[in-house]
């Protein structure tokens, strides 16, 4: 029996306005195994997920995606998960409501690569783990924010940064620096969990008042160093 990708319910407010769906990573497994719901991958992703619903309020419905299997499957990526996952979005809320997507490792390289969905507003990649072709997705009309650790061992900077600048030849995209921060987001993250949430909320919900860096961001900043 193959694996099948599953959708969490975060917040579901009775009238959204927009949703957000929330991408783990996780490298595989021999075998293709089922991803676990306590992988620490999938549990990093949590917080970040209840702080996207705090900051919509009762404007944004926000889920989190469990991907079919762990890694990145050459014959059914994540990114076919993703598609999975905001049709489904869309028949549980009875509407087709604009989306971000946040991810974080592989899942930012599968919200980036998803990102041409037509919902899609807006993506935030945390830490990807990207390939520098992966700045070839035409992703006009989206908002884009890669927020990236400069000790990360994991996900290469350069790679993330060249995605980032092909990816700016369509989108808006903007690129934070976060000094030592590593790949699983711990000693930071506080700062990747509140850029992801009011970014989020700021590209999804007009009138949102945003914080200080993302006012930052949305008001042309492209490159910042925190």
């Amino acid at each position: 029996m193959s694996n099948s990708p599953r959708l969490i319910p975060v917040s579901e407010p009775k009238n959204p306005e927009a949703a957000v769906l929330v991408l783990h990573g996780g490298a595989s497994r021999q075998g293709n195994p089922m991803v676990s719901p306590t992988q620490l991958s999938v549990l990093r992703m949590i917080p970040i997920a209840k702080r996207v619903a705090r900051a919509g309020g009762k404007r944004l419905a926000v889920y989190r995606l469990l991907n079919s299997t762990r890694g990145w499957d050459t014959n059914h990526t994540p990114v076919d998960d993703v598609h999975w996952a905001i049709d489904q979005m869309h028949a549980d809320l009875n509407d087709r409501l604009p989306v971000g997507l946040v991810g974080h490792s592989l899942g930012g390289r599968a919200a980036i690569l998803a990102g041409d969905r037509p919902e899609v507003r807006s993506v935030v990649a945390l830490n990807p783990w990207v390939y520098p072709t992966d700045g070839g997705a035409d992703l006009s009309g989206r908002r884009v924010l890669v927020v990236h650790g400069t000790a990360d061992r994991i996900a290469p900077l350069t790679n993330a940064a060249a995605a980032a600048q092909g990816l700016s030849r369509t989108a808006d995209v903007s690129f934070v620096r976060v000094d030592g921060g590593k790949h699983a987001m711990l000693r930071h993250h506080s700062v990747y969990d509140q850029l992801a949430a009011d970014f989020a909320a700021a590209t999804l919900l007009p009138g949102t008042e945003p914080a200080p860096l993302v006012a930052r961001i949305l008001a042309g900043e492209h490159s910042i160093d925190i």
